[in-house]
């Protein structure tokens, strides 16, 4: 039987599962869902399907090693947006639970079992804005773009950044050039809305403080993946912060800068890496030079000596990885796959953002 996500226990059906479910047993706004079990739930799914008018939903993994205090697996197994229909459900369960076998999945393992997995199936939040936001003791840094989020977890534009303290707003305003709609169809976004602020300082405020209410109830600083559709904010997600923020530091004159993403400094061959098909040509100790990183290039950061991203930002779960993995990390250097020499020795500092060829 289908269990209502409100119900759901870190124990029994994972982190990301049991964080949620917690969250709206406390009020917080979280989207109707339910949890699926293994067995069969053909019947069950599809009569909950129905009352939901057949609207999109996602369909999300929640595996018992994932959204813990120790291993975020962020990105790690497969998450799908815009499904409609019970077969396409099904497949996207399916696919859900096979990801534990993924490359990325095994490689951020290390050899550890298969965890098992739950999957959640959650109505689509259709977001105007969307982001990721940490927080920390009486402060909480957001990241922001328009549309969906995979826009912002997976690295490919560089979003809006926000630091709220005290109701004090400070922001970093970013070029977002794309957005994700909910058919997962990707739109340019109009020239005046590139650099336009994605969140006014009030709303910024208002996020600020769900996720404070969020770790309180979770009782610990939380990351938390959020949209806002039609002016009302949800938390789609919420698991303890494995790894913190690069604390930022005075940088020297450098000829390339961009935003620290991991701690850290690392000098090793620059490796251009624009998708999979240029991964059998990374060396262990390699600097990973990348337009961006999603999660499926988690095998690289295991055996590479740091990384740099064109775009992205210090909340997307590359980042996060790599501050797992104890590897620098320098983000949003514009033209880097350009302006870094292939093959060429390169030394990057994960604190400062500074990049020395």
């Amino acid at each position: 039987m289908l269990v209502p996500l409100a119900m759901a226990t870190v124990d029994t059906y994972g982190g990301k599962a049991g964080g949620l479910g917690a969250l709206i047993r406390a009020g917080l706004p979280v989207p109707d869902g339910v949890v699926v079990p293994d067995g069969p739930i053909a019947d069950d799914l599809g009569r909950w399907l129905e009352r939901m008018g057949d609207a999109l939903v996602a369909v999300r993994s929640s595996a018992a090693n994932e959204d813990t205090a120790l291993t975020s697996a962020a990105g790690q197994h497969d998450s799908f947006l815009g499904v409609q229909g019970l077969a396409a459900v099904l497949d996207a369960v399916r696919a859900c639970r096979a990801s534990v076998w993924s490359p990325r999945a095994v490689a951020y393992r290390n050899g550890s079992e298969a965890p098992s997995m739950a999957v959640i199936v959650q109505r689509q939040v259709d977001s105007d804005v969307s982001g990721v936001m940490f927080t920390a003791s009486g402060a909480t840094t957001i990241e922001a773009s328009w549309g969906l989020g995979p826009s912002v977890v997976e690295g490919r534009v560089t979003p809006d950044r926000y630091e709220v303290a005290n109701g004090t707003v400070i922001r970093t305003i970013a070029d977002k050039p794309t957005a994700l709609d909910s058919r997962l169809r990707v739109h340019q976004v109009p020239t005046d809305r590139r650099r336009a602020a994605t969140l006014s300082d009030a709303t910024a405020v208002q996020l600020a403080d769900l996720g404070q209410q969020a770790a309180t109830v979770l009782g610990a600083p939380q990351d938390i993946e959020w949209a806002i559709a039609n002016h009302t904010p949800w938390l789609l997600q919420s698991r303890p912060i494995t790894a913190q923020l690069p604390v930022p530091a005075p940088a020297p004159a450098t000829l390339l800068r961009g935003t620290p993403g991991s701690h850290g400094t690392a000098t090793g061959i620059a490796r251009i890496v624009r998708g999979p098909a240029d991964f059998p040509h990374v060396r262990p100790g390699d600097i990973l030079i990348c337009p961006f990183t999603d999660p499926a290039w988690t095998p690289l950061l295991a055996i590479a000596a740091g990384v740099v991203t064109e775009t992205g930002g210090i909340l997307s779960h590359a980042a996060i990885v790599a501050r797992e993995r104890h590897i620098p990390a320098v983000l949003g250097v514009p033209h880097a796959t350009t302006k870094i020499p292939a093959g060429k020795p390169v030394t990057i500092n994960g604190t400062t953002g500074a990049i020395d060829l």
